[in-house]
């Protein structure tokens, strides 16, 4: 298993997070929330496979399989866990797997499609899918970061739009995780046998879906709060820090 590159910051050592980034995103985002949190926590952000600065995805295991089984790597003891989109889905598989290795999980507009199926979502995503395996994934990129990036495809430099239409291939294959459940996150006393206090946070902005999610896996989970950001839509980590920052300091202290 390659290993991937890790960002981390000044924060308080006897107590570790990891923080998950979102597709086509890097670790590097993390770093005003890591500064606001840095007596409560030291986080480390690990970039995904194809993504910021570590190597890319050999195709093998699937994507989603992938970034889990590296993450999970990294812990080495009991720690806070917080995940943006796909990160969230990420953090959540290892909670579900290993809910004694986790102290605090804050989920960050997870993408779990198949906890809440919405028929214009799942169309969305199969045509993004369709697209990339079409031989049009410029196409398929800029169809998924309008409604998912909170970027403009005209704004960006030739070799960002290069980079974005080769990381769609990584979208294309987490269809069957998000939208299917490949990897079975939503078993049978999965979601109740986390522990941990929970915290869902969504953007006010965000595409219905991701509401009808966090109430989905809300009503599963023992300790759970929900938070919204108003004037946010999913990228909310970039665009709206502070408020991110604070949402997750709350989660953080009902677990100290």
């Amino acid at each position: 298993m390659t290993q991937p590159h890790l960002r981390e910051w000044p924060g308080h050592a006897d107590r570790p997070a990891l923080a998950l980034h979102c597709m086509m995103g890097n670790g590097s985002y993390w770093r005003p929330i890591a500064a606001q949190l840095a007596d409560l926590v030291q986080i480390t952000a690990p970039d995904m496979p194809g993504h910021g600065q570590s190597p890319d995805w050999t195709g093998a295991p699937d994507f989603h399989t992938a970034v889990t089984r590296q993450t999970a790597a990294l812990i080495q003891r009991p720690l806070d866990l917080i995940g943006h989109s796909i990160g969230a889905t990420v953090a959540l598989r290892i909670a579900v797997a290993a809910p004694e290795a986790v102290r605090s999980l804050t989920l960050i507009e997870p993408v779990l499609f198949a906890a809440a199926r919405d028929a214009d979502a799942d169309a969305e995503m199969d045509r993004v899918r369709d697209l990339a395996r079409a031989g049009q994934p410029e196409d398929a990129a800029r169809r998924f970061l309008d409604t998912w990036g909170g970027v403009s495809w005209e704004a960006q430099t030739p070799s960002s739009r290069a980079r974005l239409t080769r990381q769609i291939a990584l979208v294309a294959d987490t269809n069957d995780t998000l939208l299917h459940d490949r990897a079975n996150l939503l078993r049978e006393g999965g979601l109740e046998a986390i522990d941990a206090p929970v915290l869902l946070v969504m953007g006010a902005q965000s595409p219905p879906v991701i509401a009808a999610i966090a109430d989905a896996l809300a009503q599963r989970m023992q300790d759970v709060g929900r938070a919204t950001v108003p004037d946010a839509a999913h990228m909310l980590p970039i665009t709206h820090p502070r408020q991110v920052a604070d949402l997750i300091r709350l989660n953080l202290e009902r677990a100290s």
